[in-house]
């Protein structure tokens, strides 16, 4: 298994390896097969001498190694968003605050990592760089055909399970963090979202888009959130017995293929012996949220003098999805805005008497690249089946993570699959601004986990 960054970080304070060192490994992962199109631009040099600062020693991060998904800005960099409509658009002229913020905390940035272009899907496929297969944290290279690594930060969560970075930066605006996390073996936490600041980066939705990180441990996740968002977490060693837990029946438990449903019922069996509460919960609510969402219409107010110039440039399963918020009427728009205040109130109703919620991060695991895969023009038969299926499987993949950014709320997954097994998250998750607590359950359910 991987060495997270607190253990790495350790070691580098004892003496047994140093940040140039670590970098060096990184960069030889970085270039491994495993790694094939998790980046779209490397920073080798640059990060080797970020490592072999000796004030980054001192820091949060200290030298270690960090990927950025290719929608935050680099100073000096384009900032194509997975695309390549934007591979000629003007330098940044400064780093995204996320960035400036991992810099400052002693992150050596290895490079730009792969993504569905625009962060406009939960799959993880690209058109333009590749598809980066998926890979477990904790066993290496998955069985059987290469599979979806989940997106959008596809690239950041296989080049944090691969060991080619200790934190990959990303974004959430419907689980583009914690889908990735869950079908890679890694951590992911999405923030609430108000708590990390998103200039300098494309925008996907205004209201949705999370600024956050994907890390190989749950502790590692609270020292990139305490970067991200500049403020201490308020740490709780208190035993699992302490918290209410529930977990919804309703939606999101519809449908969980088989190796999903096992790891879950087996982490809240492991979870009750260890003297957990947990309830399982009617949440009628959840099922009643708005029917239109916020991603395509602000989506197409950010891309409409763009796709006016260049749509045949776009992934068309990308453009098809942001064409469609240009129908959406002003009314309609301040209509779901309100929709959304009432849904959240509702939501809130029945799940503040609760510590955190427990749920699969995607009822199902990861499915073939080649069920997936781009259509290529020779088959147009196979390319619609392809198609199909990839809005199936999309669909699938943001259920129940995408509840989560409408609901304004903040959530973490984390492995619970066990060698042999195919990678399964578990979501801890509630509303805005219990990101402290979410993220203290989640500390006990690894370490519990970890024994077992």
């Amino acid at each position: 298994m991987l060495s997270d960054l607190t253990a790495t970080r350790d070691r580098l304070r004892d003496g047994a390896t140093t940040a140039s060192a670590e970098m060096e490994h990184c960069i030889e992962a970085a270039q491994a097969p495993r790694n094939a199109h998790s980046f779209v631009r490397t920073l080798f040099e640059s990060g080797r001498g970020e490592a072999a600062q000796p004030a980054a020693a001192r820091l949060p991060l200290a030298g270690l190694a960090a990927s950025v998904k290719d929608l935050f800005d680099i100073a000096g960099q384009p900032t194509p968003a997975g695309s390549t409509v934007l591979a000629n658009a003007p330098a940044a002229v400064a780093d995204s605050p996320a960035v400036a913020r991992l810099r400052a905390a002693g992150a050596a940035l290895i490079g730009r990592t792969n993504m569905v272009e625009f962060a406009f899907s939960g799959v993880g496929v690209n058109p333009h760089h590749g598809t980066p297969a998926a890979w477990d944290a904790r066993t290496g290279a998955l069985p059987g055909p290469a599979r979806v690594p989940g997106g959008s930060s596809s690239g950041a969560a296989v080049s944090v399970a691969t060991g080619a970075a200790f934190v990959g930066l990303g974004s959430d605006t419907g689980g583009s963090i914690r889908i990735p996390a869950a079908l890679n073996g890694v951590v992911g936490f999405k923030s609430t979202a108000r708590l990390v600041p998103t200039q300098g980066a494309v925008p996907l939705s205004t209201t949705l888009d999370t600024a956050c990180a994907i890390t190989r441990s749950v502790r590692d996740a609270i020292v990139a959130h305490e970067v991200l968002a500049a403020r201490q977490v308020a740490r709780s060693m208190a035993p699992l017995a302490q918290y209410r837990l529930a977990v919804p029946r309703q939606v999101f438990l519809d449908g969980l293929d088989a190796t999903v449903a096992q790891a879950f019922d087996r982490t809240l069996d492991a979870l009750r012996a260890a003297g957990a509460s947990i309830d399982m919960i009617d949440l009628p609510t959840v099922a009643q949220q708005p029917a239109y969402g916020f991603s395509a219409p602000e989506a197409f107010a950010w891309h409409r003098a763009l796709l006016a110039r260049s749509a045949s440039r776009y992934d068309p399963r990308v453009r098809a999805r942001i064409e469609k918020g240009g129908t959406l009427m002003a009314w309609e728009y301040i209509d779901l805005v309100r929709e959304r205040q009432a849904w959240i109130a509702a939501m809130h109703g029945f799940i503040d008497g609760y510590d955190a919620l427990l749920s699969p991060t995607a009822p199902i695991v990861a499915p073939p690249i080649a069920d997936v895969a781009p259509a290529d023009g020779r088959d147009p038969q196979q390319d619609a089946a392809r198609d199909a299926e990839f809005f199936r499987v999309n669909a699938l993949l943001l259920r129940n993570t995408s509840t989560i950014n409408l609901l304004d709320g903040c959530a973490l997954s984390l492995p619970c699959h066990v060698p042999g097994e195919l990678p399964v998250g578990l979501m801890v998750w509630h509303g805005a601004l219990r990101d402290d607590t979410v993220l203290n359950v989640g500390l006990q359910i690894e370490q519990l986990l970890q024994k077992q």
